[in-house]
């Protein structure tokens, strides 16, 4: 790079964040109560016998939550009335309730505003497409990761969620689909993002859970590709390297958002722990080992990152571990939050980073951003009831 490249560009100072990392929860937080959706199928049989009911109960209980996506009671006809309370108590207690839901994109968008049982707020979206439905789902009430860009990640983190409550943000989502409430007729979830609040990885535990409820054969889950799941994560590199070897072959995202150590310090907080190098080769190391191709996150800010000698740099980053077509990069349009200095890239200066990586053989997309004009976009969802 050259001196009078780095000369140029704006100090990132300016905006850089305060907030300490945070990786663990505090302490004291009330656990949510145990969900169908937080047991495996044998678990449940367990929990039903435990009860005094037949293990078979559960799977009835499991067809109607996941297969048949009901959520009255009433329904469950197949349940003995004497028996269907004491199950539906037991095993798919209230976890979480709508707010408020926003919707953009002449209704396709859909936000939704969650009240969690101890008062917690988190938010989901959901984006109908001509050819597919995401949710994209919190996985924390707040964001430890402090990144200053990001509206989640300066409210601090309150909690982790539990498996069911992200869970259930998808089934919701599904419920809407399956019922027909989103314009397009009725449909179903195809993909779900873990790119809503929260660090997914820094909630492993409860978000492999989650993965799994979403992929395991109905009735045991929601019987989804794991092709059509990402995970997002800011560079947990032991994480990712542990997600890795968990057999599930989700798309990773890997919010890098610089291609250079001294800017990613300022941008993304946890760099100060796991560099570039060693989170791009984490992230190479998951496709060498799912042969799945990795997605880099790099949400474009003016004057900032998104000069066309940081194209270069990322792309003889991403290069230097071969090109056999273990990674592609995503282009993001920083999206506004209230009070902020961070603005989105100018499109000439967006078009030329795009052509500097193809140019060095990098597939590059740029994000069809939804949702903006509800905060409901990417690094806009702050959970707040104003």
């Amino acid at each position: 790079m050259s001196d009078a490249a780095e000369s140029t560009a704006p100090a990132p100072q300016e905006g850089a964040a305060t907030l300490p990392l945070v990786f663990d929860e505090p302490r004291g937080r009330r656990k949510p109560p145990r969900h169908l959706a937080d047991l495996t199928a044998e678990e449940r049989s367990r929990r039903a016998a435990e009860l005094g009911l037949p293990g078979f109960r559960a799977k009835q209980l499991s067809t109607h939550y996941f297969a048949r996506l009901v959520d009255d009671p009433a329904q469950m006809t197949d349940l003995p009335a004497a028996q269907r309370e004491q199950l539906v108590a037991a095993l798919l207690p209230p976890l979480m309730s709508p707010l408020r839901t926003m919707e953009a994109d002449r209704g396709t968008t859909r936000k939704t505003l969650w009240r969690l049982f101890d008062g917690a707020l988190v938010e989901s979206v959901l984006m109908r497409y001509p050819d597919r439905a995401t949710v994209c789902v919190s996985s924390q009430a707040g964001c430890g990761m402090a990144c200053p860009f990001c509206a989640t990640g300066q409210g601090g983190l309150q909690r982790n969620m539990s498996t069911a409550e992200i869970v259930e943000q998808v089934v919701a989502g599904a419920r809407a689909m399956h019922r027909g409430e989103v314009p397009g007729g009725p449909g179903r979830v195809s993909n779900v993002v873990f790119m809503g609040m929260g660090e997914p990885l820094a909630n492993y535990k409860a978000v492999i859970g989650a993965v799994r409820r979403l992929t395991d054969p109905t009735p045991d889950g929601l019987g989804m590709s794991a092709r059509g799941v990402t995970v997002s994560t800011v560079g947990l590199v032991p994480r990712i390297n542990q997600l890795a070897e968990e057999g599930i072959p989700v798309t990773l995202a890997l919010s890098l958002h610089a291609p250079d150590d001294e800017l990613r310090n300022e941008l993304v907080p946890i760099n100060t722990r796991f560099s570039v190098d060693e989170t791009v080769d984490a992230a190479w190391n998951y496709a060498r080992t799912t042969k799945r191709r990795v997605s880099i996150e790099y949400a474009m800010m003016r004057g900032i990152n998104d000069q066309a000698w940081r194209a270069d740099l990322l792309g003889d980053v991403l290069n230097a571990r071969g090109d056999w077509g273990w990674v592609h990069v995503n282009l993001i349009p920083l999206n506004p939050t209230p009070g902020s200095k961070w603005t989105a890239s100018d499109p000439a200066d967006e078009r030329e980073f795009v052509r500097r990586l193809e140019a060095k053989g990098i597939p590059t997309t740029v994000r069809d951003t939804r949702g903006r004009e509800i905060d409901g976009a990417c690094g806009q969802l702050a959970a707040t009831e104003a």
